[in-house]
């Protein structure tokens, strides 16, 4: 009996077997579809968000659509609300001076949040990174765009694209509010300087930078479809959608008047490169177009946006966007919200007020003003960009990359970024005499103005602080003051005087003076002017230095000021933009180490009677055109005195003359 029961068990064990290798693979697989196909990165992104879309209720849904500051943000209400983003706004850090590792460890801890509801989709963190990682403390600090659209370098922009998401990356943040494609069309507006150039040419050129935040368009893939190339990467972000540099005085987030030919030819093409490179997300503007608020402008955003240039990202609305489609702002927000939401904003910057717009959207949805449909359009959005970052399989941060926030090789970036910025405007009361290069070796130089040691002054606004800082204090990098000193030859004594007056100038008997004067640091609506004055006492000291020894004044704007009142006593005139933290790079062309090069990414304006005026207007009269810009040759070393002992070449030449002749039978 044993041993038939044996014989039983053993036929039994082969049947198994041999059913197992027959109908192994669906046995298997019938238990693989118990596993969720929107967590299974083998399935392709659209499956995978299908999948997701289909799991999810409609208060898991709005959340997605949430971005607050972190500010408002606790990991319970991330968990509670089902929040699909979080952001900084300028100035908004774990603490001051936070290290790459507090920021990590902050992102983390809300992250975790995320990860704990029903479905655990991770949020995405986005940040004003729009001239390096300008929010952290030691992080490294580009040019503004006005200056590097001086640059009319691609490849260089988009090296400090791909130095800055690594920065960006190395907080654990994924979301880099860049580029700023506008194209300002009138300095008095106070974002000109995050403007590339009044050219739509050149704007369009510089949206290489998305290549650099997000990585190179995989080969295969179809152009126009949003991409992010691995863990060193970021989304970025096209803005401000469309036509915020053109409003009326240029007064911000004011009335661009233009007909449909103007905003095609002008304010858009920089979006048909961004859409084409695969730019991950769009920010639209606060401005309006011939009365119409962006912010509600379905034609615009859905019809043209999404429509007619097939865009595939998200799109997201700007700070508090909502909220100034009326006038006041919030004196009606179930209509704003209806507004922008049925206009084709995907993602709302709140950026506090979560249960309001909970309720409201709840209301505005379940009461079929707003479509499900919509939802999911705008969901359906928001996680592609998620599913593409990664952030599915890799949601918490590590601190591989902290030792890349300012590291040298970016720092190095900057710095050619700011050599190759700065616009020589005039070298010389005569062209026969020119003033630069400076001679290094020199008994006695002068650096004057407020401009010349403040690390704030240089970088301007966006940096640390959103309306930026004064002194240097808050972040590291190196002043043009500091830069002169480690340029000029050991034995040439610079002396720092920020307003000298005449009586000091003529009794020190300086060989020159290097004049550093400009703006203040300014954001937004703050740096609106009518005026564009440079600050005082930046006028006296022009004229108190220059009038009394030959100088160069150096400027530090985010825009062409009044400068044509003094053009007459200065002997050099340098345009340097708003450089940031590479001091090094302004005196790598003063001293003649590299040739300049810049060309104006704007007309230079006589008077601000003239304003606006840009490159071929039929009253184009200006002080300096677009795309001017001297030159000069790099001067190894050169002294006051021109002597032999300064320019130790010429002995050399002397020589092989005399040699030359020698050997032709030359006798003296």
């Amino acid at each position: 009996m044993k041993r038939f029961v044996g014989r039983v068990r053993i036929q039994w064990v082969w049947v198994m077997v041999v059913m197992l290798w027959c109908f192994g693979g669906e046995i298997l697989g019938s238990g693989n579809e118990n596993i969720a196909k929107y967590k299974d990165p083998k399935q392709p992104v659209g499956v995978r968000v299908k999948d997701l879309i289909g799991r999810m209720t409609l208060q898991e849904k709005i959340g997605q659509m949430i971005q607050i500051d972190r500010i408002a943000a606790t990991p319970h209400l991330m968990t509670k609300s089902f929040i699909g983003s979080l952001l900084s706004g300028g100035g908004s850090t774990p603490r001051p001076r936070a290290s790459a590792a507090d920021w990590v460890n902050m992102v983390n801890d809300f992250q975790k949040g995320c990860l704990s509801t029903r479905l655990g989709i991770p949020m995405i963190y986005g940040i004003d990174a729009v001239h390096g990682h300008n929010n952290v403390y030691n992080a490294t600090i580009f040019p503004h765009n006005i200056g590097l659209g001086a640059t009319r370098d691609p490849e260089l922009v988009r090296r400090i694209g791909d130095a800055t998401a690594i920065e960006v990356r190395a907080t654990g943040i994924q979301y880099a509010f860049a580029p700023c494609i506008a194209v300002c069309r009138d300095p008095r507006w106070g974002r000109c300087y995050e403007s590339y150039s009044e050219d739509p040419k050149v704007v369009q050129e510089m949206t290489d930078i998305i290549l650099g935040l997000q990585g190179d368009i995989p080969s295969g893939s179809r152009k126009g479809v949003p991409y992010v190339i691995g863990k060193n990467k970021v989304a970025a972000c096209a803005k401000h959608f469309v036509g915020d540099g053109g409003t009326t005085r240029g007064i911000n987030e004011n009335n661009t008047l233009t007909d449909v030919h103007g905003l095609l030819s002008i304010h858009m093409p920089a979006y048909y490169d961004s859409i084409i490179k695969g730019v991950s997300t769009v920010m639209v503007s606060y401005s309006s177009w011939n009365g119409k608020k962006m912010h509600e402008n379905r034609e615009m955003i859905t019809g043209f946006l999404k429509g007619t240039l097939k865009f595939k990202g998200f799109v997201i609305s700007d700070w508090a966007g909502l909220d100034r489609i009326t006038s006041p702002p919030h004196a009606n927000y179930t209509y704003s919200v209806l507004a922008g939401v049925q206009a084709g904003i995907d993602m709302i910057m709140l950026p506090y007020n979560v249960t309001e717009f909970v309720n409201d959207l709840t209301y505005l949805v379940k009461n079929k003003f707003i479509s499900m449909d919509r939802i999911d359009d705008a969901v359906e959005r928001i996680l592609l960009i998620k599913f593409n970052l990664g952030l599915f399989e890799n949601p918490m941060a590590d601190l591989s990359l902290v030792n890349e926030i300012g590291s040298q090789a970016h720092r190095n970036i900057a710095r050619e970024a700011v050599r190759k910025s700065l616009v020589l405007l005039k070298n010389g009361k005569r062209e026969s005499e020119p003033l630069l290069p400076l001679p290094k070796k020199a008994s006695r130089i002068l650096v004057a103005g407020i401009h010349a040691d403040n690390l704030g002054y240089q970088c301007g606004g966006w940096t640390i602080a959103w309306q930026g800082f004064r002194g240097n204090n808050e972040t590291s990098g190196t002043t043009i003051l500091d830069a002169i000193k480690s340029s000029v030859d050991k034995k040439t004594e610079v002396i720092y005087s920020e307003n000298p007056d005449t009586q000091y100038l003529k009794s020190n008997h300086f060989d020159y003076a290097i004049v550093v004067v400009g703006e203040h640091p300014y954001t937004e609506t703050v740096g609106d002017s009518q005026t564009l004055t440079m600050a005082d006492p930046g006028p006296d000291v022009i004229n108190n230095v220059c009038g009394s020894l030959k100088c160069v004044v150096v400027v530090i704007s985010g825009r062409p000021i009044v400068i044509e009142p003094y053009i007459s006593v200065i002997d050099a005139l340098v345009a340097a933009w708003l450089p940031g933290t590479e001091g090094q790079g302004v005196t790598d062309v003063l001293f003649g180490d590299y040739g300049f090069t810049g060309k104006l990414p704007r007309t230079w304006f006589k008077s601000v009677d003239q304003l606006p005026m840009n490159v071929g207007d039929s009253h184009y009269d200006p002080l300096f055109p677009f795309g001017f810009g001297l030159t000069t040759k790099t001067m190894v070393a050169r002294s006051v005195s021109a002597s032999i002992d300064g320019r130790p070449y010429i002995a050399f030449v002397v020589i092989f003359l005399f040699a030359g002749l020698y050997f032709q039978g030359i006798v003296f």
